[in-house]
């Protein structure tokens, strides 16, 4: 009984079914009528369960207590007939016309037929009960997209302007590319753009899920409905109101949610099929035992419109959205995007999970983890035996730092980007150099303090390591086995000592890992293009004992085609280089996409932060609402089951399997809301 929340046609999903078209069956998701709100739920369809409230009610009770003869009395009853059979009316009008029978054909039916025999009560009854029935569950169901629509709300209206060196207030529609924003403390952004002025902590749950505020300096990017914390900063406009990351989350949801899951869409299409049963077998019992044994027609007629009611498959139908539209509205909220229900059922499925290393489970960034001064290394016994070895420079690990983070200040090569922040790390003034040279694919050389540094990889010093002590060059060989670059750092042809970079596992990987083992996730990969070596060492770190290193983008399709032809598997990339193996997986997985507008287009999945805890919540949310999806399923069925043979064991009242139907169809739609709620893993 799926009636107040109609998704627009869909795109089945081509990934799980190879193919596109449109849903037949006669149950729809959301009534168009000009009186339905932003939320999904429609004011006219209450308006009219009130009339037949009212009509039932003034019926029942002016005939209780004889305020009036019989003939007013069937008056209200058939205002509440019109009024709570209307919009079902209405819809099995539009299916017949599609040769598809639906469960609002089934209701109106049994009510009709409840009127010839007289029994104006119980089919309005009837009528009244289906109506509210609908009406709560359009008002139920509109929940999970009011949980969506309500980010829009906390967009601003308008912004505060610079323009001609004034400040102006511009609503949010009209500002343009390139305008400069001022947001206050305590405001919220109301535009995509880029800090050109001030440094704040932004608050960007609402479009990540992160619950940390995170710290924004100029050139950083902000996003449209977070709140700007404590400072006050000036905000370039990067992308129009309609196109801001909010507003294609939006979308994204409600694109989502007519893209139907496979449950769903099988017991649709397995509804129109059903209600002809039912209609089929509701007319064999009549005439079988009117005709066939003599049997009284009333008796017999009210008993198999009984039948029709308590056998529709209301909550049947409506089980699997309830639970679909709920998980998608709790993802969104947590920072996830599923791109449909048929990805949020493929989650559940899932039993391998294929990870792109650099960016993913990496920072994408390098960093310095070892600083090592040549002349602690040393052993004087060992290493002077011979009179060519050249005697280490003595230096601290700061001095050593320091005089390569002078050399490569100027240097646009991002390990030395990132010995140059090391340095600023810990507080150490960098010198001038003079006489700067960059020497193709080895390093550089310098002028410091009228010394010759030279800061680079075994190439720049190739005619010098032979007379260097051995153990500096074991110990290079030992950190470049840990996966490691490494740094060396000399003066004239002597050495000061070594700087080892890697780039740094994510502080929530070995986590996220442990998670992923503990709920059954046990086959984890890692996919790379560094070197063995590299991925060695960090698939070790990580306890990830299958990967593949040196792989270019189409070997990692290659391997990810082969996993998924033994058993389903998700890959985890940033949405961008890794597309092919993204499109190539049972379920794509981008990471880190707030803002990326490839990243949101290209998986299934979008987690919009660079929080990898997102990932097995994805896995938990979609294990929750299968469990959900079942237990509606299980229990929709019962009750069908319950109710028919207490038709023909008990001689069940219609009123009562009225009250069964129609209750049972409530309590699968609050069972699915349950998934609203977020659960920590």
């Amino acid at each position: 009984m799926m009636e107040t929340m109609t998704p627009p046609e869909e795109r089945q999903d081509e990934k799980l079914n190879g193919s596109n078209h449109t849903s037949t069956s006669g149950i729809h998701t959301t009534r168009t009528t000009h009186s339905e709100d932003t939320d999904g739920f429609n004011q006219w369809e209450g308006v009219l369960t009130g009339i037949c409230t009212v009509s039932l009610a003034i019926g029942f009770f002016g005939g209780l207590l004889n305020l009036f003869g019989d003939q007013a009395e069937t008056i209200f009853y058939i205002i509440a007939y019109l009024s709570g059979g209307y919009i079902g009316t209405r819809e099995s009008i539009r299916d017949l016309r599609k040769y598809q029978l639906n469960v609002d054909f089934l209701m109106v039916v049994a009510a009709i037929g409840a009127a010839t025999i007289g029994d104006w009560l119980e089919g309005a009854t009837l009528l009244f009960l289906f109506s509210l029935s609908n009406t709560l569950q359009g008002y139920a169901m509109g929940r999970s997209r009011k949980a969506i629509r309500s980010l829009m709300k906390l967009r601003p209206n308008e912004a505060l302007v610079r323009r001609d060196h004034e400040q102006v207030m511009v609503p949010v529609e009209e500002l343009e590319l390139d305008d400069v924003v001022i947001v206050k403390p305590g405001e919220r952004i109301p535009i995509d753009g880029k800090i050109i002025k001030g440094q704040t902590s932004v608050n960007q749950s609402a479009i990540t899920g992160e619950s940390i505020p995170v710290t924004k300096v100029e050139g950083d990017e902000v996003f449209a409905a977070t709140m700007n914390e404590n400072g006050a900063i000036e905000v370039k406009v990067t992308r129009l109101a309609q196109d801001t990351t909010l507003a294609k989350i939006i979308q994204m949801v409600e694109r989502a949610q007519a893209r139907k899951a496979t449950t769903q869409r099988f017991l649709e299409n397995f509804e129109s099929k059903y209600a002809t049963s039912v209609i089929f077998a509701t007319v064999l019992l009549i005439l079988i035992p009117w005709w066939g044994f003599g049997q009284n027609f009333d008796f017999v007629f009210y008993r198999a419109m009984t039948v029709l009611v308590v056998a529709s498959p209301c909550a049947l139908i409506i089980s699997t959205p309830a639970a679909i539209l709920s998980a998608i509205a709790n993802a969104a909220r947590n920072g996830i995007l599923f791109k449909g229900g048929a990805y949020l059922e493929q989650a559940a499925n899932i039993s391998a999970i294929a990870f792109d290393k650099t960016g993913t489970l990496t920072t994408g960034k390098p960093v310095v983890t070892d600083i090592i001064t040549a002349f602690e290394l040393i052993d004087e016994q060992k290493a002077f035996q011979r009179d060519d070895v050249r005697k280490p420079h003595e230096a601290t690990e700061n001095e050593v730092l320091r005089a390569a983070a002078s050399s490569e200040e100027h240097s646009e090569h991002h390990l030395g980007a990132a010995i140059v922040d090391k340095a600023r790390e810990r507080n150490l003034e960098l010198l001038s150099v003079e006489n700067l040279q960059a020497i193709t694919g080895k390093g550089i050389s310098a002028h410091l303090n009228g010394d010759v540094i030279r800061v680079g990889n075994k190439k720049l010093f190739e005619k010098d390591l032979s007379n260097w002590p051995e153990s500096i060059i074991k110990e290079a060989e030992r950190l470049e086995g840990d996966g490691k670059t490494v740094v060396f750092i000399g003066k004239y042809d002597r050495p000061m000592g070594l700087i080892a970079l890697a780039d740094e596992i994510r502080e929530q990987a070995p986590g996220m890992i442990n998670q992923l083992k503990q709920i059954g996730i046990q086959r984890l990969i890692m996919l790379t293009g560094d070197a063995k070596k590299v991925a060695s060492s960090v698939a070790n770190q990580l306890g990830i004992k299958e990967f593949f290193a040196e792989l270019l983008p189409d070997e990692k399709v290659d391997i990810i085609e082969k996993i998924s032809d033994e058993e389903p598997v998700a890959m985890v990339g940033d949405g961008v280089n890794d597309a092919p193996a993204l499109a190539a997986s049972h379920m794509g997985v981008a990471m880190g996409a707030a803002g990326t507008d490839v990243a949101l287009e290209t998986a299934d999945v979008v987690l919009m932060s660079d929080d990898l805890n997102k990932l097995p919540y994805v896995i938990q949310l979609s294990r929750r609402a299968r469990k959900v999806v079942w237990q509606n399923i299980i229990f929709s069925l019962s009750v069908i089951a319950i109710l028919v043979a207490s038709v023909f064991l008990f001689q069940l009242p219609l009123p009562l399997g009225v009250v069964g139907h129609e209750g049972s169809t409530l309590i699968v739609v609050l069972n699915g809301l349950r998934l609203l709620k977020t659960h920590k893993l």
